[in-house]
């Protein structure tokens, strides 16, 4: 049986540079970069250069860059400190869109029952917000609008540079949770006028436990752990030297080769989505060209996700309904209905997430599997039978 990996917005293998390049900071160059001796020393040195490596492929300064465990860490610490900043001016009202993942919309739930008040806006039937509509929900109280990159559901990719300059404009702080983009569509902070950008290691090729927040310099961030000078005082704890190092290599391997890499999966993204839009009642979710380049999202009538998930598995093939973090829950996904969908129609979503290791022998097993899946499913599909008699009744 065939194994296709199609399931990289959840998280990505480990590149072989990165390999190569982590092994000697958990053999040899095992020490704690906060030590004034040699092996140290030499760990302290690789943090730097990992740290120049982030922003070089960020646009961004050196200084700018403070390592975290991952993308919700860096989000929790960029909303949570920019709303600190603007209580103490008197400003508690924040702007986010209902497609966040979760790491953005719990932290706004947990101000919200702190007295800051959050403006949830609307995103189109093609997944994208309108800046126009971000404009209007601008208030003299607000001290932060933060509005993701691209979606990890639907792949979208939202106005970031237009959003950024109306911000500048306002006054306001722009925050993106950029974890989906990173490493996969060109991004320079300075230009796109972004003030925090947050980023994850895995979905790049790096490992697991690692991230970064970008923030510019001139934002003063509240201390997110006290106890040690680490991160210029801002995050103490001895630094995961070998996961930053793996970072520093994976976005200058990922963004080295991003135009080559952009190319190859979009090519196999479109030849997913032509083979699959041939099956009857499916539908595109998101806008059909403005999203990541391996983001395929459909959804089909008739067919319940999970099953659709565990008989793709059967055939060794690793797909997801949706956001890995939201996997285990049984309700449609917030994504899907944000953009109009039935909850009905919502249940039978599958994302496949491409990257530059899969191969049109992996696209073509998919379509050979898929709608045969899909056909035993609708078989067994009350709601099926349903759909298929009210269409008889209209058709007479």
């Amino acid at each position: 049986m065939r194994y296709v990996y199609a399931d990289n917005a959840a998280t990505t293998p480990v590149s072989k540079k990165v390999v190569d390049a982590i092994i000697p900071y958990m053999t040899e160059h095992f020490g704690n970069p906060s030590s004034l001796y040699e092996v140290g020393q030499v760990a302290s040195r690789a943090v730097t250069k990992a740290r120049q490596q982030v922003a070089t492929a960020l646009g961004a300064e050196e200084r700018e860059i403070f390592f975290t465990s991952g993308g919700s860490e860096a989000d929790n610490w960029a909303i949570k400190g920019a709303a600190a900043l603007g209580a103490k001016k008197g400003k508690k009202h924040l702007i986010t869109t209902k497609i966040e993942h979760h790491a953005v919309l719990h932290t706004m739930a947990t101000l919200e029952k702190e007295g800051f008040t959050v403006t949830y806006l609307d995103v189109y039937d093609n997944g994208i917000v309108k800046v126009e509509d971000v404009e209007k929900a601008i208030t003299d109280e607000t001290c932060l609008v933060t509005i993701m990159y691209a979606n990890n559901e639907i792949g979208t990719i939202q106005p970031i540079a237009e959003i950024g300059a109306l911000c500048k404009k306002k006054g306001v702080l722009f925050h993106t949770d950029a974890v989906q983009a990173v490493g996969h569509v060109k991004i320079d902070v300075k230009e796109q006028n972004i003030d925090m950008l947050s980023l994850s290691g895995h979905k790049f090729h790096a490992t697991k436990g690692v991230g970064a927040l970008y923030c510019r310099k001139g934002i003063v961030l509240p201390n997110l752990i006290e106890g040690g000078a680490q991160e210029r005082g801002k995050r103490a704890g001895t630094e995961n030297v070998p996961g930053i190092v793996g970072l520093g290599v994976a976005i200058t391997e990922a963004c080295e080769n991003i135009d080559e890499n952009h190319a190859k999966v979009k090519a196999l993204r479109d030849r997913l989505f032509e083979g699959a839009s041939k099956i009857s009642h499916s539908r595109i979710n998101g806008d059909r060209e403005n999203r990541l380049p391996g983001n395929f999202s459909m959804c089909f009538e008739g067919v319940e996700g999970e099953s659709l998930l565990l008989m793709l598995d059967m055939k060794g093939i690793c797909a997801s309904s949706g956001s890995a973090c939201t996997s285990g829950s049984l309700d449609p996904s917030h994504v899907l209905l944000a953009i109009g969908l039935k909850h009905e129609v919502a249940h039978g979503s599958l994302r496949l997430s491409l990257s530059e290791n899969n191969t049109e022998e992996d696209v073509d097993y998919i379509l050979e599997v898929l709608p045969p899946i899909i056909d035993r499913l609708r078989e067994m599909s009350p709601l099926w039978e349903h759909i298929m008699e009210a269409e008889k009744v209209n058709q007479a």
